[in-house]
């Protein structure tokens, strides 16, 4: 009996200590590139990093160049653009939304929150929760409603 003891222990201790790491091991890392004196855009890093991801901040005076050296259309262009396991993020995207793209892995350029709206992560504002959607952008730089927001 008491090697059974030992042994279920012993299990329970090797689960507990190894999930934090896989935890850490499942998320790729984010790459940010935006303005240093955006304040929406560090809220948006918070908002990523609280959700898991690991992320890297390159300052950049305007966030274009980056968009286009990615393959991001214009069109689609908010106040920062990041990059993730080969993916663009354009904008405030939730990372709820980028965890269920890189567990779909979908042929695209990746997601899109075109310009800058009220409730997004990263621009709280009071309440206020404009409705808005998730883009999907395919390789051919047309757009998919991925996700709307918000959810009911």
């Amino acid at each position: 009996m008491k090697r059974r003891h030992l042994l279920e222990a012993l299990a329970a201790v090797a689960g507990w200590t190894t999930l934090p790491i896989l935890a850490a091991v499942t998320l790729p890392p984010v790459k940010v590139f935006k303005n240093p004196s955006c304040g929406c855009c560090g809220a948006w890093v918070d908002h990523m990093k609280s959700a898991g991801f690991a992320v890297e901040v390159v300052s950049v005076k305007d966030t274009t160049a980056a968009r286009k050296r990615l393959g991001m259309p214009d069109t689609y262009g908010s106040c920062h653009t990041a990059t993730v396991a080969g993916y663009v993020l354009e904008g405030h995207v939730p990372a709820v939304e980028v965890k269920r793209m890189l567990a779909m892995k979908p042929v695209a350029i990746g997601l899109a929150v075109p310009s800058m709206p009220p409730g997004s992560p990263g621009m709280e504002v009071g309440g206020r929760e404009d409705p808005y959607d998730v883009l999907l952008i395919g390789k051919a730089g047309h757009a998919s409603v991925f996700a709307s927001y918000p959810k009911s």
